[in-house]
């Protein structure tokens, strides 16, 4: 069964979604679409309004900021967890797309709490004024 052009740069963004965190090529995804390598970047930039190497690296970042966000793995892990074997690579497209370092986002998107906060239901429950006295 032969695959139409949309039915393989569907295929070749699929792959790229599920192996951003390993090592691949423009030549492995041409093979596995049977495409031709520059074809495929011209087709996928058409339909996709980016290469795939582009698409590769908002997959690879969206998934930094994830593990940034929820995980206490170091950098380096997540450097390593999303498909980069040189931290200094990373760093820089990381910083390009995401317009901060990342340590930068990690710091930024964590939860600051509000440690004089009462839900309203809890000062209900026990009696206590939700508003505190000046």
């Amino acid at each position: 069964m032969r695959l139409d052009s949309h039915q393989q740069l569907r295929l070749v963004r699929l792959l790229l979604d599920q192996r951003y965190d390993a090592p691949i090529t423009i030549e492995d995804l041409s093979h596995e679409a049977a495409l031709s390598p520059y074809y495929l970047i011209r087709a996928f930039r058409h339909v996709y309004k980016q290469t795939p190497h582009q698409y590769l690296v908002g997959q690879r970042v969206a998934r930094a900021k994830e593990l940034l966000r929820n995980s206490d793995l170091s950098i380096t892990e997540i450097c390593v967890a999303v498909g980069y074997e040189s931290l200094g690579s990373f760093s820089t497209l990381f910083r390009k797309v995401a317009g901060v370092s990342p340590s930068a986002y990690r710091i930024n998107s964590q939860p600051t709490p509000n440690p004089t906060y009462i839900p309203l239901c809890v000062c209900l429950l026990h009696g206590i004024k939700d508003q505190p006295e000046l």
